[in-house]
C-alpha cells in the first residue's frame, strides 16, 4: 500500500486544525454532524445524478487502486520484452507462440499472439492503440467522477451556510446565540472547500497519473512487441525501450 496519500490527507487536515487552533479557534467550532451531511450528502447525491452507476463503481475501484503500488515495473517489463526478442531472434517468432499466453500483462500477450499470427505492423499498432485509447478513455472518465465532486462540494457548502443562515435570521430574538448561530453556518462551507481540495480533486490528479503511467507502460510494449515482429537485435530492442524510463538510463535498465 501506497502511504502517500494517506499521510498528505492526514497533513492537511491536522495542519488547518492547529492552524485554527494557533488563532484561538475551537476544535468543537468546526464540527458540525449537519454541516457534514449536507455537504457529503449533497455532493455524493449530485454525482450520482451526474453518472452512471457502473462509472461510479468503475471511479471507486480507480481510487482503490491508486493507494496501492503498481503491480507493473517498467524495467522489469523491459527486460521481460527483452527475453522474447531474444528467443525470437535464435528459434523464429513462431516460438513465442508458447510462451506469449505466460506474459505478465493481457496486453503484451495479446500483442504477442497478434504478430505470432502474422499481423502486419500497421494492424497491430492500429489494433493495440485503440484498446490504449479505450483504457484512457475509461480512466479519464473515472478521473472526472472526483472532479465532479470536487466542483459540487463547494457549492454545497454554501447551501448548507444558507440554511444555518435561515436558521439563524429565524430566530433574532436570542441575541446571544445568533453570532454562534453564523459561525456554525459558515462550517459547511468549510467542509465543502475542504473537502474538495483535500479529498475528491487530488483523488481526481492521481487517477490521472495512475492512467497516464499505465498508457506509457501499453505504449512501451507495443514498440517491444512492433520491434520483435521486425527482428531487431535483442540490445537495439532494450535501448530503444529504455526512452520510456523516467531516468532514461539503459544501463540501469539492463542491470535491473
Amino acid at each position: 500500500m501506497q502511504p502517500g496519500p494517506i499521510i498528505g490527507m492526514v497533513v492537511a487536515f491536522v495542519a488547518i486544525l492547529f492552524g485554527n487552533a494557533l488563532e484561538g479557534g475551537h476544535m468543537s467550532s468546526v464540527l458540525g454532524g449537519p454541516a457534514a451531511l449536507i455537504v457529503l450528502g449533497g455532493t455524493i447525491g449530485a454525482v450520482i445524478v451526474q453518472y452512471p452507476l457502473a462509472t461510479l463503481k468503475a471511479a471507486l475501484q480507480a481510487a482503490g487502486k491508486t493507494f496501492k503500488k503498481p503491480t507493473q515495473d517498467a524495467r522489469a517489463l523491459i527486460e521481460e520484452i527483452v527475453g522474447y526478442a531474444n528467443q525470437a531472434r535464435l528459434e523464429g517468432i513462431l516460438a513465442l507462440e508458447k510462451v506469449a499466453s505466460n506474459a505478465s500483462d493481457p496486453f503484451l500477450s495479446k500483442a504477442l499472439m497478434m504478430a505470432i499470427d502474422g499481423a502486419d505492423s500497421n494492424a497491430l499498432r492500429e489494433t493495440m492503440e485503440i484498446i490504449i485509447d479505450k483504457q484512457e478513455e475509461h480512466g479519464e472518465e473515472a478521473a472526472k467522477v472526483f472532479e465532479a465532486g470536487g466542483g459540487y462540494a463547494p457549492t454545497v457548502g454554501i447551501i448548507g451556510a444558507v440554511l444555518g443562515l435561515i436558521h439563524v435570521m429565524s430566530n433574532l430574538s436570542d441575541i446571544n446565540a445568533v453570532g454562534h448561530g453564523i459561525a456554525a453556518a459558515f462550517v459547511a462551507t468549510i467542509y465543502g472547500v475542504g473537502v474538495a481540495n483535500i479529498v475528491f480533486l487530488p483523488l481526481g490528479g492521481r487517477i490521472k497519473l495512475q492512467v497516464r503511467d499505465e498508457s506509457n507502460l501499453r505504449q512501451l510494449t507495443l514498440v517491444g512487441v512492433l520491434a520483435i515482429q521486425e527482428g531487431m537485435n535483442p540490445k537495439l530492442v532494450r535501448e530503444r525501450l529504455s526512452a520510456f524510463l523516467h531516468d532514461h538510463s539503459p544501463a540501469k535498465a539492463a542491470r535491473a
